[in-house]
């Protein structure tokens, strides 16, 4: 279908041009959300008669949102989740969520204007794109934590993930050594190292053929 953008629409086009799209997409969003109209003839006069007050009307909700724009930019927001010890989300963080925590924060966005390409399903600090306006997005961050004080940390630029993996290499290392070195053995009963070892296996050895050979002579 051709139709005639009333905004610009990211990937299509800017106000004004007319481009061609998928009948669906154009039935079921363009087209309800007032963003284009069919480019028909009738359709193309009605726009050209109203271009400068539609890109006056453009301008202008540009504006107010790059002023709320210098508001949102770089909110932090935090979600406390439920999560495994590996930092798993039981359960995920989606758009709603976002937008709960920014209306928290006193900022009123629709969940169809937070941008995200899945559902975070980690614990962790995440950039979040928020489109105010089809020219304008700002970012905001995610601290998904399983505490306060766990999202106080990574507010601190704490990889909370990577810091429990490094703690649990480092347990994992101590649990081995005190395998290895067992403070129920004295230390005559410590293994001896694999040529030492042998090296006394074969004098006993020795030791036990010239036994036999003595008693042979006597």
């Amino acid at each position: 279908m051709d139709i005639i953008l009333l905004e610009r629409v990211g990937g299509l086009g800017q106000i004004g041009d007319v481009v061609t799209v998928k009948d669906g997409y154009a039935r079921n969003f363009l087209l309800p959300q007032k963003k284009a109209l069919r480019a028909n003839e009738a359709n193309k006069k009605v726009f050209e008669a109203n271009r400068d007050k539609l890109e006056a009307e453009n301008a202008e909700k540009r504006t107010e949102a790059e002023k709320h724009g210098e508001k949102v930019e770089g909110t932090e927001i935090v979600l406390i989740r439920a999560a495994s010890n590996a930092g798993q989300l039981y359960g995920s963080v989606n758009v709603r969520d976002v937008a709960m925590g920014l209306a928290d924060k006193g900022h009123d966005i629709d969940k169809k204007q937070v941008i995200m390409g899945a559902p975070i399903k980690t614990i962790g600090m995440f950039d979040v794109t928020v489109r105010l306006h089809p020219e304008v997005e700002v970012t905001v961050k995610a601290n998904v934590a399983r505490s306060d004080d766990e999202a106080e940390l990574q507010s601190q630029g704490v990889d909370v993930i990577a810091q429990m993996n490094e703690e649990e290499a480092a347990a994992d290392a101590e649990a081995g050594f005190q395998h290895e070195l067992n403070p129920d053995h004295e230390l005559g009963d410590l293994p001896a190292p694999e040529g030492e070892e042998a090296a006394a296996d074969e004098g006993e050895a020795a030791a036990d053929d010239a036994a036999g050979e003595e008693t042979t002579e006597g």
